[in-house]
């Protein structure tokens, strides 16, 4: 990236930890395409870094697919509550909880 921004200057998210602000214009566009770069050569964790700092939609809901793709049905939904994706959260949150529901019941029938 020319404008003297690096990769190694971004923070590791933790939890769910953001750093919309302070990036200028041309920086952002240089991360995002970084990112996409790295997404599409299979660097996920560096381009899931970028996407959360730039707060980069697009991006943040392809790293929640290709989570939830790999059944990491709790990274895909920090992406997609990240994005913001409420569809996709929606639909993923609906089917843990359906499983949760399941193990409950499944649990009450040992238990009898």
């Amino acid at each position: 990236m020319e404008s003297g921004l690096k990769l190694s200057t971004i923070k590791h998210p933790g939890f769910i930890k953001t750093v919309k602000s302070e990036i200028n214009s041309s920086d952002k566009v240089a991360l995002i395409r970084k990112g996409n770069e790295l997404f599409n050569s299979g660097k996920y964790e560096i381009a899931k870094r970028i996407f959360i700092t730039t707060g980069y939609s697009d991006g943040l809901i392809r790293m929640g697919d290709y989570y939830a793709k790999n059944k990491n049905h709790a990274d895909a939904l920090k992406m997609y509550w990240l994005a913001p994706a409420p569809e996709q959260f929606e639909q993923i949150s609906e089917r843990t909880a359906m499983i949760i529901r399941k193990w409950l019941k499944e649990e009450e029938k040992v238990n009898e």
